[in-house]
């Protein structure tokens, strides 16, 4: 089922979630699929409403690179397999606003990347 959302909603995890993300689960260690494959393992993860994203250590797909994922785009959960699924494709994670350790709790990074990423729903 394909989500509906505003810019704003980019940053909060959709409605199915959201009770998951407040019982305390932690997402860091996860798995991270994309629509076509794995991009890598939660880093870290934020879980304030409407403020919420996910840092992914991508490893050795991209380098080694880091990517900044908006809450929003987490399609669902698996606590089982410890995954979560993201309803992006692998190469327009790889495209999105490039990771930056000094800025990505900037709110102009912020907005720049949920933009990115609404454009892409």
């Amino acid at each position: 089922m394909e989500r509906t959302y505003t810019t704003e909603q980019m940053w909060s995890y959709g409605d199915t979630l959201g009770a998951d993300m407040t019982r305390g689960v932690d997402l860091v260690g996860f798995d991270i699929e994309a629509t076509d494959g794995g991009i890598g393992k939660v880093d870290e993860a934020t879980y304030e409403v409407g403020e919420s994203y996910l840092v992914a250590d991508t490893g050795p797909w991209i380098l080694g690179k880091k990517v900044m994922l908006p809450a929003g785009v987490v399609q669902r959960v698996d606590l089982d397999s410890q995954t979560v699924f993201v309803d992006r494709t692998k190469d327009e994670i790889k495209n999105s606003p490039e990771f930056d350790e000094n800025l990505y709790r900037d709110e102009n990074y912020r907005s720049q990347l949920g933009s990115y990423y609404y454009q892409r729903r």
